[in-house]
């Protein structure tokens, strides 16, 4: 594909980046609505878990047919069908009755959102250069960041006035115009080397899943990834509100500045990238150094327990960051017509994991309640564990080197 020129790719990622974040804002709500939802229809902490974990559900289960085709038909026509469904998400939330609705909902807008990010970065693979792939991916998750910014203190205050009803259907609104923007400004592509179409599913990933580097990086996907965002996304906010004694608006301001935190993070990652790129430090050296320093500050919150307040999570997910350059590195090792197979293929381990991970945590802390267990120390038992599988999962990386690593082709 033809590199665009700035002008033409600032356009582009401008209506990619309100897509995904409007989805980072819909993925992130839950956090801030879980005491609103929770008294409204009186779930209980595996149905909050389960809850937000059907997002990510429904986001896991389109992966690779979304990697399919975005290598045939492009971003394009893939994104404007995954927003439309998004919106008619948000309507269907907006209209629930009760915890299944809510529950199919959110599946489907899971569902509808799955192209928010993979989208991009196929383009960015596709339109961009190496260096320049990585800083797209960081200012994209920057935007994410603000998404998530806006799902707290700013829902939190609109709440009493408007209702979490409206909010939604404001959203579906915001969705069906960035199909609009999408259909107008995002380039077709013709990519002669995609999958045929009479090619199965699986058979299309075989050369993917055989990748020796893919597999390295699986278990990161699935596991400190999921568990980073299973934690940011939900579980931040009831750890706050039941262990630190937080009130519902702390908990909101709480969120807000973690958020704020990874906004200003992720814009250092896009002003960084280009200059470490040229010093050496590709993304799998970076990766490999900084990753402890995510699970350690993990097993740092689970440790302090009711001292763990808002600070100690915008430290553990700033420290975790260097995860958001999985998805280039992944993308990157892959020629360009397998780039979005590779990136939907290890998103689907990601959200995998974030699924598991927030339904697991509301699980595990209704069994130890039940056990007689204090609040305080299910959740802090709960936090150790989730540290210790990060550490394992570190361990199965370091497993490999940067010398035995598998490019399925010249990036």
């Amino acid at each position: 594909m033809t590199p665009l020129t700035s002008g033409r790719a600032f356009v582009v990622f401008a209506v990619f980046a309100l897509g995904y974040f409007l989805s980072s804002l819909v993925r992130g709500v839950t956090a801030t609505l879980a005491p609103a939802l929770t008294q409204e229809f009186a779930l209980s902490s595996s149905q909050l878990g389960l809850l937000g974990g059907a997002y990510f559900l429904g986001f896991a289960m389109l992966q690779l047919p979304l990697g399919n085709w975005l290598d045939r038909v492009g971003p394009r026509r893939v994104l404007s069908f995954s927003l439309a469904a998004a919106s008619l998400s948000c309507v269907a939330f907006a209209m629930a009755d009760g915890f299944v609705s809510l529950l199919l909902a959110r599946f489907i807008c899971g569902v509808g959102v799955s192209a928010c990010l993979i989208a991009p970065l196929t383009g960015a693979r596709l339109w961009l250069q190496g260096s320049q792939q990585q800083s797209a991916n960081a200012w994209m998750l920057m935007v994410g960041s603000l998404g998530l910014l806006t799902a707290t203190l700013p829902v939190q205050w609109a709440l009493p006035v408007y209702g979490w009803r409206s909010l939604f259907l404001v959203l579906a609104l915001f969705f069906a115009l960035t199909v609009l923007g999408t259909a107008r400004q995002v380039p077709a592509i013709q990519s002669a080397s995609a999958p045929s179409r009479g090619s199965s599913l699986f058979a299309s990933y075989a050369p993917i899943f055989a990748n020796r580097y893919f597999r390295r990086m699986a278990w990161v996907g699935f596991v400190n990834y999921g568990i980073l965002v299973a934690v940011q996304t939900l579980w931040a906010g009831p750890w706050m509100t039941a262990v630190a004694g937080y009130s519902a608006a702390e908990a909101a301001r709480g969120l807000f500045a973690m958020n704020l935190t990874m906004l200003f993070v992720f814009w250092f990652w896009g002003m960084a990238n280009p200059r470490l790129h040229r010093a050496g430090f590709v993304a799998e050296r970076i990766i490999l150094r900084g990753l402890p320093f995510g699970f350690i500050a993990l097993a740092a919150i689970a440790w302090l327990g009711p001292r763990a307040g808002w600070e100690a999570f915008a430290i553990y997910c700033a420290m975790s960051s260097v995860l958001a350059l999985t998805h280039p590195a992944i993308g990157m090792s892959f020629a360009a017509h397998e780039a979005g197979r590779a990136i939907s293929a290890f998103n689907l381990l990601l959200f995998a994991g974030v699924f598991t991970t927030q339904w697991c945590v509301g699980a595990a802390l209704d069994r130890l309640q039940a056990a007689h267990w204090q609040v305080v120390d299910a959740y802090r038992a709960v936090f150790g564990l989730l540290a210790l599988a990060c550490g394992l999962s570190y361990l199965w990386l370091l497993q490999g080197s940067t010398e035995n690593r598998q490019m399925a082709a010249k990036a």
